[in-house]
């Protein structure tokens, strides 16, 4: 059973894709979590929900007019192994929260899709939370199906505590998370 030895507070990470990126771009930014995460003290990130938010231009503004040249998407995955600048399947063990927002700029429509799991985990409960024992979060972002009309910024706001795990914990979820890497 894990035990909250710290409150909540936010790690956060922002991708920039560069303007005019053609569809297909996929950039990664990583999260140091060396500072809360200790094998020997069994001492791991507990991971209670992910935001995700897109802005462009660098006013930082939300209009999903100013983002893409055409009908198209913009893509977020947060994962805690190193899928290099690609996006994983849904069913792969290491992805802790994934976002689209889905743009059709001839009818101006935007909509925002946030898988509804993983990416809040529920009451502050730990039991409930997304356990992370690896060093790193990654962050991948990226644009579908059309071209970036300005530059991009896509910001991942990790709530979380650190926890600390009984030994046998720790060592279940280090093997979880390295089996779902082959």
């Amino acid at each position: 059973m894990a035990t909250a030895k710290t409150g909540s507070f936010y790690l956060t990470e922002t991708i920039t894709i560069p303007d005019a990126s053609v569809a297909g771009t996929r950039i990664q930014g990583v999260i140091d979590l060396g500072a809360y995460v200790n094998v020997a003290t069994g001492q791991a990130i507990a991971v209670e929900s992910v935001d995700f938010v897109y802005q462009a231009t660098d006013a930082f503004e939300s209009n999903p007019e100013q983002m893409l040249t055409g009908n198209g998407a913009l893509n977020a995955q947060l994962t805690d192994l190193n899928p290099g600048t690609v996006f994983v399947r849904a069913d792969n063990q290491s992805l802790i929260a994934s976002s689209a927002l889905a743009i059709n700029n001839t009818d101006n429509v935007a909509s925002h899709v946030t898988d509804l799991y993983p990416d809040n985990f529920g009451p502050t409960a730990l039991s409930e939370a997304f356990m992370v024992v690896n060093d790193s979060l990654y962050l991948v972002a990226g644009v579908s199906g059309a071209v970036a009309a300005n530059v991009l910024y896509v910001t991942a706001r990790i709530k979380c505590r650190v926890a600390k795990l009984s030994s046998k914990d720790w060592m279940a979820i280090a093997i979880q998370s390295t089996a779902s890497d082959n």
